[in-house]
C-alpha cells in the first residue's frame, strides 16, 4: 500500500472534518482570489467610463459628487445650471467640444439624460485615443423632440423596442431638484403621461454607465418642466388651466432652460490624450464660483484610492481568514492523532520509520490546503462572475477581471504553505508516538 493510498485513506475515514476544512480554506483563498482580481479592474472599468473628456462643470457639492452624478448616474445632480453659463462656456475656441446635459428623470427607475445631439456625435464613452463612440443597435438617433434612445442595458431590462412609446417620471431620488410650486411627494411622484416619448434608437452597449441610461432632448425636457412650473404658477394665482400659455422650443423662457452639468474636451493633437491648455481651461473655469469643475480622471483617481484603503483592510481580513483555516487544520490533525495511535503504530510494525510517519502526515494537510485552494479558485471564477453581472446589471459597467498566473500560483502555494505549516505540530505528535504506547493506548 502506497503512501497516498494511506493518506487519502485516513482523509475518507475523517471525512466531515476533511469537508469543513477543505471549505474552510476554499473560502480564504476565494475571498482574496476576488478581491485581487476584481480591484485592477474595478479601476480598469472606472478608468474607462468616464469617457473622453477632460472636463466636466457643474454645481454639484463637489468635484467627486459632481463625476459620481453626472457620468455614473449615483443620484441626480442637486442643483441646476443656467443655459446662458453654458453658452458662455461654449463660446472658448480652446474646446473641441461643450456638451450640456441634464438630468434629474427616470423611466423605470433608469435615469434619463437629456441632452444635444453632438452627445452621440461628439463624446466617447470609452477612454483613450482610440476609445469607440455611440453605435446603434437599432433605429435612429434622436430627430424629433420626443424622440428617445435608450442604452443597451435599458433594453435589455425592458423588452423595449424602437417604435415604442413611454413616459417619464419625474425625479430620480433623493436629492432631485424639485419644480416650483410642487409638494415633493408630488414632484417626485409625477408621471409626465401628456407627453410621450417614441423610442427612436437602441445603442450597442458601450461598457460604461451610460448603457442604463435613457437618452432624451434638453428641449424635451425644458418643455416638460417648463409646463409643469406654468401650471404650478397658475393653481398658486387662482387662475384657470386654459390660460396656461402650452410651452414650445420658441416661447421658452431663459429661467426654464436648466442644464445640470457640462462635458468639455479640450482640443488635442491627433492622438494624443493631454494638451496644456487642459490645466488652462481649467484654472479659468473654476474662477467662476457659481462653478463645481472637475477633472474626470483625477476624481476617479482619488475615489479609487479612497476605495483602496478598505480593499486593503479586506485583503488584511481575507488573509487573516486563511491563516485561521490554517488552524483549523492544525486544530483537525492534532485531534485525530489521538484516535490514530493505534494506526501509527502498526506502521511502525511494519517497518515504517519516525520519517515515513511524519511524512505521511505532512503530506496529509499538504493534500488538505492543495484541495482548499482548488475550491477556492472555483468558488472565486464563480463569485467573480456573479459580482460582474450585478456590477453591470446596476451600473453598467463592464469590468473584466483578470488574474495573473503567478498571482494565482502564489495565492494557492501560500494556502499550501500555511497547511503545511499547520501540520507541523501534529507530525511531531506522530513522529514521537511509540509502538508500545499506541498498542497499550488501545488496548
Amino acid at each position: 500500500m502506497t503512501d497516498l493510498t494511506l493518506v487519502r485513506k485516513s482523509l475518507l475515514a475523517r471525512l466531515p472534518s476533511t469537508v469543513v476544512t477543505v471549505l474552510t480554506v476554499g473560502v480564504a483563498v476565494a475571498l482574496l482570489l476576488l478581491l485581487l482580481s476584481m480591484r485592477e479592474a474595478g479601476r480598469q472599468s472606472f478608468q474607462r467610463g468616464t469617457g473622453d473628456m477632460h472636463i466636466l462643470v457643474s454645481a454639484d457639492a463637489s468635484p467627486l459628487a459632481s463625476v459620481l452624478n453626472s457620468v455614473f448616474y449615483a443620484a441626480a445632480p442637486a442643483r441646476a445650471l443656467r443655459m446662458d453659463i453654458y453658452e458662455k462656456i461654449a463660446e472658448d475656441p480652446r474646446l473641441e467640444y461643450a456638451i450640456p446635459v441634464q438630468q434629474g428623470d427616470n423611466f423605470r427607475g433608469f435615469p434619463t439624460m437629456a441632452t444635444v445631439p453632438a452627445f452621440f456625435e461628439k463624446f466617447r464613452p470609452e477612454a483613450g485615443a482610440n476609445g469607440r463612440g455611440f453605435r446603434l443597435r437599432a433605429g435612429a438617433f434622436m430627430k424629433d423632440t420626443f424622440d428617445v434612445v435608450l442604452g443597451a442595458g435599458v433594453a435589455e431590462a425592458t423588452g423595449a423596442k424602437v417604435g415604442d412609446k413611454l413616459v417619464i417620471t419625474h425625479g430620480a431620488g433623493r436629492g432631485t431638484p424639485k419644480v416650483e410650486g410642487m409638494s415633493p411627494e408630488e414632484a417626485d411622484m409625477h408621471v409626465h403621461d401628456e407627453f410621450p416619448y417614441v423610442i427612436a434608437g437602441i445603442l450597442e452597449p458601450t461598457g460604461s454607465a451610460h448603457d442604463r441610461a435613457v437618452f432624451i432632448s434638453l428641449d424635451s425636457t425644458w418643455i416638460i418642466h417648463a409646463d409643469e412650473r406654468r401650471h404650478a404658477d397658475a393653481r398658486a394665482a387662482g387662475r384657470p388651466a386654459e390660460s396656461v400659455p402650452e410651452p414650445t422650443k420658441e416661447n421658452l423662457r431663459p429661467e426654464e432652460k436648466l442644464i445640470t452639468g457640462v462635458y468639455i474636451r479640450v482640443k488635442t493633437r491627433e492622438g494624443s490624450e493631454g494638451s496644456p491648455a487642459i490645466g488652462a481651461v481649467f484654472d479659468q473655469l473654476r474662477r467662476d464660483v457659481r462653478l463645481t469643475v472637475a477633472r474626470p480622471s483625477r476624481e476617479i483617481d482619488r475615489l479609487l484610492e479612497i476605495i483602496g484603503n478598505i480593499d486593503r483592510i479586506l485583503i488584511a481580513i481575507a488573509a487573516v481568514v486563511l491563516v485561521s483555516s490554517a488552524i483549523s487544520i492544525a486544530l483537525a490533525l492534532y485531534n485525530s492523532m489521538e484516535q490514530r495511535r493505534r494506526q501509527i503504530a502498526v506502521l511502525r510494525v511494519l517497518g515504517a520509520s519516525k520519517r515515513r510517519v511524519f511524512g505521511l502526515v505532512m503530506t496529509e494537510s499538504a493534500i488538505l490546503g492543495l484541495l482548499g485552494a482548488g475550491v477556492g479558485a472555483a468558488a472565486a471564477a464563480l463569485g467573480t462572475g456573479v459580482v460582474v453581472a450585478e456590477l453591470q446589471r446596476r451600473t453598467g459597467l463592464v469590468v473584466d477581471p483578470t488574474l495573473e498566473v503567478r498571482a494565482f500560483v502564489a495565492v494557492a502555494m501560500g494556502a499550501v504553505v500555511l497547511a503545511c505549516l499547520a501540520g507541523v505540530l501534529p507530525a511531531v505528535m506522530a513522529y514521537r508516538t511509540t509502538v508500545q504506547r499506541g498498542l497499550r493506548a488501545v488496548g
